[in-house]
């Protein structure tokens, strides 16, 4: 049994980080594609990423669960794994060959709706009111905004379809790992984050080899870029996002989907001054009023210290 969420001033740091790491990880990526095909991509950052976490746990000593676990527990471990980055990582890197960006960034978004009607049912100490259904909605009314018209724009293509139930699909993973994580046992963060990570890579290893055969041999850069694709959103990421579902639950883990494209459009004009849209502030503004109304109670009680 889990204890009830717990927002605290910590909560929402984590979810500002990891909403600005996700946010520039599609810069980062776009160089690693360069020299790394996309399925290999996604294998080699949670193999390194599985590695890494994993070294950590095993110098803490390999703490895993509080209690004995049963088999039942640790199938789900395994399941959770695969749900939070093998599926939704190779369905996004198959879908987005036929969708556009657009698509793909709210189809990212719509994992909060997605978890609000599961998280009701599945999570005892997460349920639905109308506040947060409303502010959950004027969030992704945001994301949508900043997006533009081309969210919903069509490529034409033969299999744009099934590329949409893809990236779809990748958003109700997302969501269903975050559900249920929420619901295992008391275990360490660490040690959590090392097992999903090692379960991805025992899914996502054998799909790229299938897919696009063994991989090429990047370049130095290309080397330096999936280190860091590995350590930075991948393997530290990875372990905040345990901190907070298992902390703060599933739902308010689910609002750093609304941050991560306003991150992305921020970072693209500091960067590589991209411009900014007319409608980032008019985004902001709705995603803010979303986040605001969605998580008054937590808000009012962090105020209120």
């Amino acid at each position: 049994m889990t204890d009830a969420p717990r927002i605290t001033a910590a909560s929402w740091l984590m979810i500002a980080v990891l909403g600005l790491t996700w946010g520039g990880t599609f810069m980062v990526t776009e160089v690693a594609l360069e020299g790394m095909p996309p399925f290999w991509l996604a294998a080699s950052r949670i193999g390194f990423a599985a590695v890494l976490t994993t070294s950590v746990w095993a110098w803490r000593g390999f703490p895993a669960f509080s209690d004995p676990a049963t088999g039942a527990d640790w199938a789900m471990t395994l399941l959770i794994g695969t749900l939070s980055s093998a599926i939704p990582f190779s369905l996004i890197a198959w879908g987005q060959q036929y969708v556009t960006s657009g698509f793909a960034g709210v189809s990212m978004a719509a994992t909060a709706l997605i978890i609000l009607p599961l998280a009701h049912f599945l999570v005892p100490e997460e349920r639905l009111s109308l506040r947060k259904v409303i502010g959950f909605f004027i969030g992704f009314a945001g994301v949508v905004v900043l997006i533009g018209s081309q969210a919903f724009d069509s490529t034409g293509t033969s299999l744009e379809t099934p590329g949409r139930i893809a990236c779809l699909g990748a958003a109700t993973c997302y969501a269903l790992g975050s559900i249920l994580m929420r619901r295992l046992p008391r275990i360490d963060p660490i040690g959590l984050a090392a097992l999903l990570l090692i379960a991805g890579a025992i899914t996502t290893i054998p799909v790229a080899v299938i897919v696009e055969g063994m991989p090429p041999m990047p370049s130095v850069r290309i080397w330096m870029v999936l280190a860091f694709l590995g350590l930075v959103p991948t393997a530290a990421a990875n372990f905040l996002r345990v901190v907070v579902v298992r902390s703060a639950g599933p739902v308010f883990m689910s609002l750093v989907n609304y941050q991560v494209p306003v991150w992305s459009v921020v970072l693209g004009a500091l960067i590589l001054g991209e411009p900014l849209p007319s409608s980032l502030l008019l985004a902001m503004g709705l995603i803010l009023a979303g986040v605001g109304l969605s998580q008054y109670g937590a808000l009012k009680r962090l105020f209120n210290r």
